[in-house]
């Protein structure tokens, strides 16, 4: 049953309308987020040379670190493998078509939360999709219906399945036992979320951007030792994303609808463009000007996407390993392992680790304050609660119906998200 709604949520219907969107704000804003992607780097890197905030705010590295830990997830590791896998190379072609489109999605996401956020009773920031669908659309049903959807995906999808994840790699690297893992992990994400955004955000800053650079620079390094594979790699990804198989071979349909679907619904998987989450992270940042945390957006998805997934997929292709019995960590690790030996094998053990933990914090900020929205009194409290309990829950279970529900969430996170982004698309306009 849930097998057959997820279907059909995730089928033409919400690609179309997410992708539709993108390219409606691309064409919109003339290709903003390639023809200026230099003023969004030199935006970006500028921001974080910022590291206090004060009234309430986190800085703009805080804010980036905490979105970008919420989105590079064991998506960027696994998910690229399950692509390859299920959608042959061309599908990492698609995956990049999702991530163009997808950059100006989160850039009217970050503006318009930023343009319409307002400051509750308790102090604290409202912003994101919840501020500019109350405020800007003034429809508090489509606010509160995203709240929950957002709630029960961040218990799911940023939750349970990220703890399930992180405690089967430790399992399997290390032999740590499930239950251990799961109080541990329980143990350390109520450290770190129980002194709230701020200790978040530095904890966010703290491990992603270091884990993310050490992982580009492993994939760089593999990718120099195997550089007379890169050609044929750029090779296949082009050649399978319009279905040619082969120099002169005749061009495959049934090959074609699948490797776009599976590639546009990676992307959408790893980037989270669309589906709102990232908004509410960039709602306590420091920046007054919506348009620069807009621009820090497009950075995340370039960062997520078009960095870390190709660097993944690119190793997977130069690496030589064709056996179809692996499939998810298991085919990473057997790529780095040809080159750097058992030292591949640990060092993806332990990305997968962090990652999913990077990811777990990340999300815990965007389920927090959906939880603040629908109860303001009680929806901290209880979410945390909820929240660390998940954390247990998820290392010990069997989590099928978990991502079942955690991808029927997120869709339905979505399509309030995209309403709001096109009955407000005048409000968005590219920097000055």
């Amino acid at each position: 049953m849930l097998e057959t709604v997820n279907a059909f949520i995730w089928g033409n219907l919400l690609l179309s309308l997410l992708l539709g969107t993108g390219l409606y704000y691309t064409v919109r804003m003339r290709g903003f987020q390639l023809r200026g992607m230099g003023r969004v780097l030199r935006c970006t890197f500028s921001g974080c040379r910022s590291r206090t905030a004060g009234s309430g705010r986190i800085s703009q590295l805080q804010t980036m670190s905490a979105a970008l830990a919420a989105t590079m997830g064991t998506g960027n590791i696994v998910g690229v493998a399950t692509a390859l896998t299920l959608g042959g190379p061309g599908a990492i072609f698609w995956m990049w078509i999702s991530a163009i489109l997808g950059m100006l999605l989160v850039y009217a996401e970050n503006m318009l939360g930023a343009l319409f956020r307002y400051r509750c009773e308790d102090g604290s920031w409202c912003g994101g999709a919840l501020a500019y669908l109350e405020r800007g659309m003034r429809s508090r049903p489509l606010a509160l219906a995203f709240a929950g959807c957002c709630v029960l995906a961040s218990l799911g999808m940023g939750n349970l399945a990220q703890v399930n994840s992180l405690a089967c790699a430790a399992r399997d690297g290390f032999g740590v036992p499930p239950v251990v893992c799961g109080l541990v992990t329980a143990a350390l994400a109520g450290i770190i979320i129980l002194g709230g955004v701020d200790r978040i955000g530095k904890a966010a800053q703290s491990l992603i951007l270091p884990l993310s650079g050490l992982y580009l620079l492993c994939g760089v390094v593999f990718l120099i030792l195997r550089r007379d594979a890169l050609g044929d790699a750029f090779s296949i990804i082009f050649r399978g994303a319009f279905g040619l198989t082969a120099v002169g071979s005749g061009v495959s349909g049934a090959a074609v609808r699948r490797c776009i679907n599976i590639g546009l619904r990676r992307g959408v998987f790893s980037n989270e463009a669309g589906l709102g989450s990232a908004s509410l992270l960039h709602a306590a940042g420091e920046a007054e000007d919506p348009c620069v945390q807009g621009m820090c957006g497009i950075f995340e998805v370039f960062a997520d996407t078009i960095l870390c997934c190709t660097m993944t997929a690119l190793v997977i292709l130069c690496s030589g390993v064709t056996d179809p019995t692996l499939e998810g960590a298991a085919l990473v690790m057997a790529a780095f392992s040809t080159r750097f030996g058992a030292f591949g094998r640990i060092f993806i053990t332990l990305s997968v680790m962090l990652f999913a933990f990077a990811t777990l914090i990340g999300w815990s900020v965007c389920g927090e304050s959906a939880a603040r929205y629908l109860s303001p009194r009680w929806g901290s409290c209880v979410y945390r609660i909820c929240f660390l309990f998940a954390c247990m829950i998820g290392a010990v279970q069997d989590l099928t119906l978990v991502w079942q529900l955690s991808d029927l969430f997120n869709g339905l996170m979505a399509f309030p998200n995209l309403i709001g982004l096109i009955w407000l698309r005048r409000h968005v306009h590219p920097p000055a």
